[in-house]
C-alpha cells in the first residue's frame, strides 16, 4: 500500500471522510503541498501528527474544503431564483424548507434568507445550512464579513439586513433566526427530506463521477415532488432524468411530480 493510500484509509476510519471520492490528482496535490509546508516527509508522519494536534487536523479539513464565497454569487442565477423558481414554489404554499449544502462561511444561506424575506416572514422560512468543517461553520454562525464579500448586495439590502462594523459588516440577528447550522458529511451522512429547494454549488466539481452520481440521487430523494436542486455554474447535470429530475432553467433541476 502506498503512503497516500494509507493516509486515505486512516482518515476514513477516523472521520468517515472518504478522500477516494475526490478527484485524486487535485486532492493529492493540495494535501502534499500542505504536508510539505508543515515539514513532514511522508503522509504517515503527517497523519500521526494530525491525530495528536487539533490545529493540524482543523487545517487539513479547511484545505480539503474549498471556501470561496460571496453574497449572491453569480447574480444572474439569483435573479432566476427570485423571478422564476421561488414564485412557482410558493404558488400553493406559504412556507418553504431549504438546504444550503456545503454552505462554507455562510454567505449562501444568508443570501437565501434575504431573498426569501421579500416573499415571506422569517417564521415562514426553514433553512438548513451544513458544512463538513466546524471551524468554517463557526464563522458562518458568527456572521461577520469583509466588504468585498458584499459587492453584489445592493445598498437598500445592506442597510436592512446588515450592521456596519469597523472592518466589515455583521448579519442582523433576525436574518440568522430561520437558519439551522450543522456539521454534515455529504458523502457519508443521511440526508433530511422534504426540501422545496436544495442549493449545492461549486462543490461537485471536486468529486469523482461515481460520487456525483450517488449525490445527485440522494439530493433528488431529499426533494419534495416539484422541489428544485440548484447547482454551480460548472456543474450542469446532463442526465438529469436518471435521477427523476428535469431542467427548469440553466443550473436549476426540478424533481418530477
Amino acid at each position: 500500500m502506498d503512503d497516500y493510500q494509507y493516509f486515505i484509509d486512516q482518515v476514513k476510519q477516523k472521520t468517515a471522510i472518504d478522500l477516494s471520492y475526490y478527484k485524486e490528482a487535485q486532492m493529492k496535490r493540495r494535501l502534499t503541498s500542505l504536508r510539505d509546508k508543515r515539514g513532514f516527509a511522508n503522509f504517515e508522519e503527517y497523519y500521526k501528527a494530525m491525530t495528536q494536534e487539533q490545529e493540524l487536523f482543523e487545517e487539513f479539513l479547511q484545505r480539503m474544503t474549498i471556501n470561496v464565497s460571496e453574497f449572491f454569487r453569480n447574480p444572474q442565477r439569483w435573479t432566476v431564483l427570485e423571478k422564476k423558481i421561488i414564485p412557482r414554489l410558493l404558488k400553493n404554499q406559504s412556507s418553504i424548507k431549504m438546504w444550503s449544502a456545503a454552505c462554507s462561511t455562510g454567505e449562501e444561506p444568508y443570501s437565501l434568507v434575504i431573498l426569501l424575506n421579500q416573499f415571506l416572514t422569517y417564521k415562514q422560512i426553514d433553512l438548513l445550512a451544513t458544512d463538513l468543517d466546524q471551524s468554517i461553520l463557526d464563522r458562518a454562525i458568527n456572521g461577520f464579513y469583509p466588504e468585498r464579500a458584499l459587492k453584489e448586495v445592493e445598498n437598500k439590502k445592506l442597510q436592512t439586513y446588515f450592521e456596519k462594523q469597523d472592518l466589515g459588516y455583521s448579519v442582523n440577528d433576525e436574518v440568522k433566526k430561520p437558519i439551522r447550522f450543522g456539521r454534515h458529511n455529504l458523502l457519508h451522512d443521511k440526508f433530511e427530506t422534504g426540501f422545496d429547494l436544495i442549493v449545492c454549488r461549486n462543490v461537485m466539481i471536486y468529486f469523482t463521477e461515481d460520487a456525483k452520481d450517488k449525490l445527485y440521487q440522494k439530493f433528488a430523494d431529499a426533494l419534495k415532488p416539484g422541489g428544485v436542486l440548484f447547482v454551480g455554474s460548472t456543474e450542469q447535470i446532463f442526465n438529469a432524468q436518471r435521477y427523476g429530475l428535469e431542467t427548469e432553467d440553466t443550473f436549476f433541476y426540478k424533481k418530477m411530480e
